[in-house]
């Protein structure tokens, strides 16, 4: 009879397998766990980013008007600063323009001051002949005539015709004509010009004496140049307003008529009326003398007008009959 086999012993016991079972199971419940705590952890992620995202919005907000406004204050610079380049622009121009003109003013002071000195040096060649010639003209009467007209007078009154043939073919002449006349009378009480209407030249002078002056006399000659009101070629009317206007019984005053043709009617009306405006001294001499200036205007290539001819019969009785003289140019030039 066989012997009964020996049992071996197990190496993985019940108690093995249990320990095991165990280990399995704590992992387990370990995985469980740790799986249940995640949905909190990320809910609190979301919370989280979800305000770090509205913080960074307002950030982006802020930084962008930040932005906005340095922009603005950029383009307000740039602009001042156009403005200020425009204005030193200016500046520099006007310095330019104010340096020149300072430049102009020393040339033409030093330019006066050269003409002074050579003036004052040919002043101080004179020869002795020519100052006796000086002084024999300074010992001349008074009332002593220059080319036939007497220059006593201490008023002067020009009367002159400005219609449109004295302007276009003698105009120069009239103003080198006033001009000698001024140089006969080197200085007067007062003076004035009018047109042959009666009309001043100087309005702010109307109806008193112009006083002389050398500048005033260079002012008369200088508005000649430009001065043309309405004329109607009768130097009658120009005439009877001065000597109403100026005369005066102790004045002793001239007229001086510039005209080249007279378009009025008779002459002996006027010859009557400037006899009763114009009273007589007690010598039977007339207060205002009357001269006159003939200009050839209508002589030239027509051959010679009526009116022409009547101006001057008019001007040779009326300054005959009032002390005065009348000189016919030969030419208008």
């Amino acid at each position: 009879m066989k012997k009964k086999e020996e049992r071996q012993p197990e190496v993985f016991g019940m108690s093995f397998l249990d320990c095991i079972c165990c280990g399995f199971g704590a992992i387990i419940l370990l995985l469980v766990l740790s799986k249940s705590a995640e949905p909190v952890i990320v809910e609190q992620d979301a919370v989280e980013l979800q305000a770090r995202q509205e913080r960074l919005r307002q950030l982006a907000e802020q930084i962008a008007g930040e932005m906005d406004g340095l922009e603005a204050d950029l383009a307000a610079s740039d602009q001042q600063r156009r403005s200020a380049e425009q204005e030193v622009a200016r500046l520099r121009l006007l310095a330019a323009a104010l340096e020149d003109k300072a430049v102009k003013t020393e040339t033409e002071s030093t330019v006066a001051q050269t003409i002074e000195a050579r003036l004052a040096s040919a002043k101080q060649k004179l020869t002795t002949e020519m100052q006796r010639l000086y002084g024999a003209r300074a010992a001349r009467r008074p009332d002593a005539p220059v080319g036939g007209i007497p220059v006593d007078s201490e008023y002067i009154i020009f009367v002159v015709d400005t219609s449109g043939s004295m302007r276009a073919y003698a105009w120069n002449t009239v103003i080198d004509k006033l001009q000698q006349t001024l140089d006969l009378y080197p200085k007067v009480k007062g003076m004035q010009v009018m047109d042959d209407q009666g009309g001043y030249m100087f309005s702010q002078y109307r109806g008193r004496w112009i006083p002389d002056t050398p500048g005033r006399r260079r002012v008369v000659i200088d508005r000649m140049r430009s001065w043309q009101p309405f004329s109607n070629s009768n130097p009658v009317e120009g005439i009877e307003a001065a000597i109403r206007t100026f005369h005066a019984p102790d004045k002793k005053i001239s007229i001086y008529v510039f005209g080249d043709d007279f378009t009025g009617g008779a002459i002996d009306p006027v010859l009557k009326r400037v006899r009763r405006i114009n009273s007589r001294d007690a010598r039977g001499n007339p207060r205002v003398r009357i001269h006159a200036v003939g200009f050839t205007t209508q002589y030239q290539g027509r051959g010679v007008t009526g009116t022409g001819v009547r101006f001057a019969n008019l001007m040779r009785t009326l300054c005959n009959q009032n002390g005065g003289t009348f000189v016919g140019l030969s030419d208008a030039s």
